[in-house]
């Protein structure tokens, strides 16, 4: 599952672990993260991940981060992929907070279809927290729709400490 191909979007390696740590909190927790639209700062306190975390996906069977840099190799975006029960699971998809409105995610998105597809899954799925309105809304634009399905949120710190009761939708795309 370690191939992928199209401009500017590549797979990432254990290498990049800590430029995407850095990454992915700067676009969700503290205040670099309120210069984009997907913080998650008055939601959650502490980190999003660490770089243990990074590698830890990064080594998963059947999952990958395709990360999205600059024509100057500069590291802008990235999502992570897992395959699992004949669907494939979207997480982390992370634009850099100055750089959010401007496609990176879009990109992302396209490029996880494309994997899916690839990998002869017909439907994505991903959790979101419920009360993202802004976020699922954003999802929804793009084809995804609620399972009504709902998770707990984790309990462990290592993914934030939540400053208010929270629970993720979980949301899917039927790909055609």
């Amino acid at each position: 599952m370690k191939t992928f191909s199209a401009p500017f979007i590549t797979v990432a390696g254990t290498a990049d672990a800590g430029e995407l740590e850095r990454l992915v909190n700067s676009a969700y927790r503290g205040n670099s993260s309120k210069k984009g639209w997907t913080t998650e700062a008055d939601l959650l306190g502490g980190q999003r991940t660490n770089e243990a975390g990074i590698r830890e996906m990064i080594a998963e069977p059947d999952a990958v981060i395709l990360k999205y840099t600059s024509e100057e190799g500069s590291l802008q975006g990235c999502v992570y992929l897992k395959k699992k029960a004949g669907k494939l699971y979207l997480g982390m998809l992370t634009v850099s907070p100055e750089l959010q409105t401007k496609g990176i995610g879009k990109q992302l998105l396209a490029a996880a279809e494309s994997m899916a597809k690839h990998l002869f899954c017909s439907i994505i799925q991903m959790t979101v927290i419920s009360v993202r309105k802004e976020l699922i809304a954003w999802y929804e634009r793009h084809g995804y729709v609620a399972t009504g399905e709902t998770a707990p949120f984790p309990t462990d710190p290592k993914f934030g400490l939540p400053k208010q009761s929270l629970e993720f939708i979980v949301l899917e795309k039927q790909l055609v």
